[in-house]
């Protein structure tokens, strides 16, 4: 897919569209700092980042998973650019238990069902686990207490996804006498977990798809064999962490993105979109940028071994210190090949899953979505569900927003017919795959999406009023808030 140039969106703003979307928190002029920064933020740069990113894991095993050199040199990669841009940069190093899959098997009636070893897990022994099969009944929290597991000793039992934790369900039916869980998804689509934590693992865990769950579950005491082993082993990563030398650094904005990828693969949609994004967009902005609140930006690590650097970041931070950080911007695939326009559900209007975020993400959402709407790209909802780096931020009280273009679920009808691709599809068929190469990768996607994450961001280093009630200080550049401001900014970028 060829580049997409940056087009004038002069006509889009001038239709009645523009005046029924949602007013962004702040708005600035077209000459100042949002405007400016979606006009240097070029996606043919965001690319060569993703190159670099490809060719730094074709050098190391196929990836850049946390722990290997892989990961190092992609991080190293990203921390050089930002010290020579003048931001300060720091590398958080952290302790955490590597993983990589040796096999993950699942055979019923002599069939193989597709299964994924569930991070963390306890292993079974080589050659699996015979054993017949329990199928534990489906309510509101399914296989949540032991309650739930009846005769399922020396079993190994299928649950459904749902109402607690994967780790939760597969220690509530170890307590009930199981000897291995599979647990399959509540929406279509194949199951990718963890545990969250080796100390947490009882018993073999894996997960298979919904369609595979179903069929099974009217197999209940058909004869399984169960083969999921995991090579587990001590090491150590780091995060990097860049801010600008200037604005305050008590309302500080923040985001970040995970630069790990699985030990499968590159991880180029998951993560190095999101990484190269921020990247490009921080050395846009400079290290010492006229901006009323300081910039930090963020690249964990570990994150697909449990969401490890960004919770031990967090965990850091004394109270005084997460009172510091204003609002957290999260983006963990944004350039999906059958993309979707997610952004997270601030304000739980969608009524699904977990509920708002912290006071202040409401508004965050009205922000990016605003300014992809005013583009004339309808966006949807999507649950805080825990599956990204926000979570430690909204667990302490920060507010938090960020992007999505979707993983492995598959696009419906109705947003194929709103966005474009394939129905039936899953967003991002190569997800946790090898094939998460330069081929996996929505240019027009990254494109919209890293330009609303630079207007966002810089609307927000101007002022967080509208998250926070920060207002800016006399010497701040004051944002114009009204909805023609808007107009002739996006007119101009």
């Amino acid at each position: 897919m060829s580049l997409r140039p940056k087009r004038s969106f002069a006509a889009l703003v001038l239709t009645a569209a523009l005046a029924t979307a949602v007013t962004p928190a702040a708005i600035a002029a077209p000459t100042q700092l949002p405007g400016q920064l979606v006009k240097k933020t070029d996606v043919g740069s965001i690319n060569r980042h993703l190159i670099a990113l490809q060719r730094i894991a074709d050098r190391n095993d196929g990836n850049r998973a946390a722990g290997t050199d892989g990961h190092a040199a992609s991080a190293e990669y990203i921390a050089g650019k930002l010290e020579a841009a003048g931001y300060s940069v720091t590398r958080q190093e952290f302790p955490f238990i590597f993983t990589e899959t040796i096999e993950e098997k699942l055979t019923v009636g002599g069939a193989d069902v597709p299964i994924t070893v569930m991070t963390y897990t306890a292993s079974t022994p080589a050659g699996g686990i015979t054993a017949p099969l329990a199928v534990v009944l489906v309510d509101a929290t399914p296989g949540c207490e032991v309650t739930d597991y009846t005769g399922v000793a020396g079993r190994i039992v299928l649950v459904s996804r749902g109402g607690c934790t994967f780790a939760q369900k597969q220690a509530a039916a170890a307590d009930a006498g199981a000897v291995a869980a599979i647990i399959y998804n509540n929406e279509a689509g194949p199951l990718n977990g963890t545990l969250g934590d080796p100390a947490a693992a009882r018993i073999p865990t894996g997960g298979i798809s919904q369609a595979d769950g179903q069929a099974l579950s009217g197999q209940n005491g058909a004869t399984v064999t169960l083969d999921l082993r995991e090579f587990q082993e001590p090491r150590t990563s780091f995060n990097v962490i860049a801010e600008t030398k200037t604005g305050r650094k008590d309302n500080v904005v923040m985001a970040g993105a995970h630069l790990d990828s699985v030990p499968e693969g590159p991880g180029i949609n998951d993560n190095g979109t999101g990484s190269a994004a921020l990247l490009e967009i921080a050395l846009q902005l400079g290290g010492k940028p006229k901006v009323e609140n300081a910039v930090r930006f963020a690249w964990w690590s570990a994150e697909e071994f449990g969401l490890v650097g960004s919770t031990h970041y967090v965990d850091s931070l004394s109270f005084e210190q997460q009172l510091d950080i204003a609002l957290y911007l999260n983006f963990d695939m944004i350039g999906s090949p059958n993309a979707a326009y997610f952004a997270y559900d601030g304000d739980d209007s969608d009524g699904e899953g977990a509920g708002p975020g912290p006071y202040g993400s409401a508004q965050i959402e009205a922000e990016l979505t605003g300014y992809l709407n005013a583009r004339g790209v309808p966006t949807e909802g999507t649950d805080f569900d825990g599956r990204s780096d926000y979570g430690e931020f909204i667990a302490v009280g920060i507010p938090a927003g960020g992007l999505f273009t979707g993983a492995e679920d598959a696009k419906t009808p109705e947003q194929a017919a709103k966005w474009g691709g394939q129905a039936g599809v899953a967003f991002d068929p190569c997800y946790h795959q090898a094939c998460d190469n330069l081929g996996n990768v929505d240019r027009v996607a990254l494109d919209r999406n890293a330009d609303a994450i630079a207007w966002t961001l810089g609307t927000f280093a101007l002022s967080t009023e509208s998250v926070n009630g920060v207002a800016p200080g006399k010497a701040a550049v004051k944002p114009h808030r009204a909805p023609a401001a808007q107009a002739r900014a996006l007119a101009a970028a």
